[in-house]
């Protein structure tokens, strides 16, 4: 190898590493902002940001139940009265756009940035 590869090995080394670091830090920011949306048969019922540990359980009328735990910044399913427990086998959440879904029960989970949604347009 010659002095001009090591120098063009160093160079892409560079930018994946600054790349790493801007991906990591818009990941971080998005996360401390972000907050889990509880939704129960398309109404919302509540917003719990991401950056406190806590568990809720998310009831319906008909004695059905699901559990949400929020902890260390991702938002997860832990105990479902559902039969077949999808939403509780689903990995945690944590960043815009995911969501956590409950057909039987008709709770979904979504993770927002605590950012206002902008329109690009729409169609009558």
């Amino acid at each position: 190898m010659k002095k001009n590869d090591f120098k063009l090995i160093a160079v892409i080394a560079a930018l994946a590493l600054a790349a790493f670091a801007g991906i990591s830090l818009y990941s971080a920011r998005t996360t401390r902002e972000g907050e889990a949306v509880v939704y129960f048969d398309g109404d919302e019922q509540g917003r719990y940001p991401l950056n406190q540990d806590i568990s809720v359980e998310i009831p319906s009328e008909d004695g059905n139940y699901n559990r949400l735990q929020i902890k260390d910044g991702k938002a997860n399913i832990t105990e479902a009265s559902c039969p077949d427990k999808i939403c509780v086998k689903h990995r945690p959440v944590q960043s815009q756009g995911e969501s956590l879904v409950c057909l039987p029960n008709k709770v979904v989970v979504e993770i927002e940035n605590g950012m206002g949604l902008e329109v690009d347009g729409s169609t009558n």
